[in-house]
């Protein structure tokens, strides 16, 4: 079993939000006593990016000025799923990084409770499943990444370079053919798979 050992720290998310969003992939998010290994993650820009919050929302636009990076960006989406990112800012730019999927690796029966699936493939294969499968919700956002010892992202500091795939991004309607979606590919956790082009 791979031993993740490197702690990531806000300075993580002081790049591009295209790079933290690949760079993420094979990582391991752990919040309380979930965890799981980021197969899927999408980009986001504050500026010019006509899907990000920023461009219509205000209040995105005072977050990203309120909070330093790598602070918890969660907001419920369509009234139906809260959805986590990670605030990013960068000398290439601000944005964010949606967490879309994980491969679950600790606390599978309380993801399979909160859930109510038995497969592992869908307890957090899509930001609301996973935001569900962790318990995750808006008295989250807003949260710090070393405030809070209950979360953690880690990777493993023997790892060589992480295979990733760039995808065009899901689930939005505008600015949907930038390729800022990242997979880990052949994953069976994916929220969507890979383009075929």
């Amino acid at each position: 079993m791979k031993e993740f050992d490197e702690s990531l720290e806000p300075v993580f998310f002081q790049h591009s939000p295209q790079k933290c969003a690949r760079d993420l992939i094979g990582c391991r998010l752990a919040w309380k006593d979930c965890a799981g290994v980021i197969v899927e993650t999408e980009a986001y820009a504050a500026e010019g990016d006509e899907a990000c919050h920023t461009h219509t929302r205000p209040s995105a636009r005072q977050f990203i000025a309120d909070h330093p990076a790598g602070a918890a960006y969660v907001y419920l989406n369509y009234g139906v799923h809260w959805l986590l990112n990670f605030l990013v800012k960068g000398k290439k730019g601000d944005g964010f990084v949606l967490i879309r999927a994980l491969a679950p690796s600790a606390g599978l029966d309380l993801m399979r409770l909160r859930r109510r699936k038995e497969t592992e493939n869908e307890l957090c294969s899509g930001p609301g499943k996973l935001t569900q499968a962790l318990d995750i919700d808006r008295s989250n956002h807003g949260m710090k990444l070393l405030d809070d010892p209950r979360l953690s992202l880690s990777r493993c500091s023997r790892r060589g370079k992480t295979n990733t795939l760039a995808c065009r991004r899901v689930g939005i309607s505008r600015a949907k053919d930038r390729k800022w979606r990242f997979v880990l590919p052949g994953s069976s956790f994916l929220s969507v798979g890979p383009d075929v082009e």
